[in-house]
Formats: C-alpha cells, structure tokens, sequence
C-alpha cells in the first residue's frame, strides 16, 4: 500500500495538471497570442498597401507634369507629402501600434498624401489631353485599385484590433493576460474614416 502512494500521488498530479491546462484552453489562454498576431499580419498589408501606392505616385507625378507643367504647386505638393508619409512609415518605431503619438503621426501623413493627389486628381480635369494619355489612364487605374486595397486593408486591420482590444478588456480573458501576458497592450486603430481617405474617382 506504501508503494502504491507515490505513484497514486504522482498519477493525481498529472490528472490535476490535465484538467488545468483543459481550463486554461476553454478559457481561451491562447487567445491573446494568436489574435496579436492577426492584428500585425493585418497591420503589415496595411504597409503593403501604402506601400504600393507611394510607388506610383513619381510616375503619375511625372506623366501630369508633362501635360500641365504650370500646375507646379499641386505637383510640389504631391511630391512633398509623399516623401513625408515615406519618412514616417521607414522611422515608424516597434511599438507602433501601441503608441498613440506614433500610429497618429502615421495615419496624418497618410491622409495629407491622400488630400494631395485629390488635389492633384482635380486638376487633371482641365487637362483633355492628358486625360486621354494611356500611360495616365493606367496610373490612374492602378490608384484607383491600390486605394480599394487599403480600404480593405484598413478595414480588417480595423476588425483585428477590436476582437484583441475586447479580449484585453473582457474578463476572464482580461484575467488571462494579466496573468500569463503582463506585456500586452491594447492597439491602436484609425481615426480618420475611410471616406476622409479616399482618392476621388476621375471620370473620362
């Protein structure tokens, strides 16, 4: 009977183990780190998105200066606030997402990039020529569907962070982090609506 106690204590143990971790499952442990990386996997097509449209803003820069050399300021413009949104985005610090300084310095330079080549867009109307150019119905074409793109990478960069900032501030899951993820920090999401940042459609 002797023998029989350690390893009757030992076998307790391990069910007592089991039925923790089981718990700890059911109560959603894993939550938090799997939800934490949506939310930067969301975050970084958000980048890729922006990305994509500072890309295409010096030949759509260059192809309008060749039809309306004159409208220097809107171009000026466009080419300064594209080098400021590219500045932010390269010195965006790791924290980004948590820092509300930084996220709002991001997402101001995005918009004045936005504002821009509205302003920009406009202008093109007065300009026939350049309106029927191939290489300027491309350009605009393309931003017209880089513009879609981050709509949608907005939006679901936007759903991410509202299931992992309710997970934080729900219980028991808020329980949960403060127990096993004393380090995690609700994130920060746009402000500026998606009408504010949307590039007007330029209709030939």
């Amino acid at each position: 009977m002797a023998t029989r106690s350690p390893i009757i204590r030992a076998a307790g143990r391990g069910i007592l183990f089991a039925l923790v971790g089981l718990t700890l499952t059911g109560c959603g442990v894993n939550a938090i780190p799997r939800q934490d990386e949506a939310v930067k996997a969301a975050w970084s097509e958000v980048l890729n998105q922006y990305q994509r449209r500072a890309d295409l803003i010096p030949n759509l820069v260059e192809t309008v200066k060749g039809y309306a050399q004159q409208e220097q300021r809107v171009l000026t413009e466009v080419t300064e606030a594209r080098a400021k949104a590219t500045q932010t985005t390269i010195t965006l610090p790791p924290n980004v997402l948590s820092n509300p300084q930084a996220f709002r310095q991001f997402e101001q330079s995005q918009a004045s990039l936005t504002g821009a080549l509205s302003r920009l867009l406009a202008v093109t109307e007065s300009y026939p020529n350049l309106k029927s150019n191939q290489n300027f119905l491309a350009l605009q074409s393309q931003l017209e569907g880089t513009e879609n793109r981050i709509a949608v990478a907005r939006r679901d960069y936007i759903q991410a962070v509202q299931t992992y900032n309710t997970t934080l501030r729900t219980i028991p899951s808020r329980w949960i982090a403060a127990w096993f993820y004393p380090d995690a920090k609700v994130k920060e999401t746009f402000t500026i609506t998606d009408a504010a940042t949307q590039v007007p459609k330029v209709k030939f």
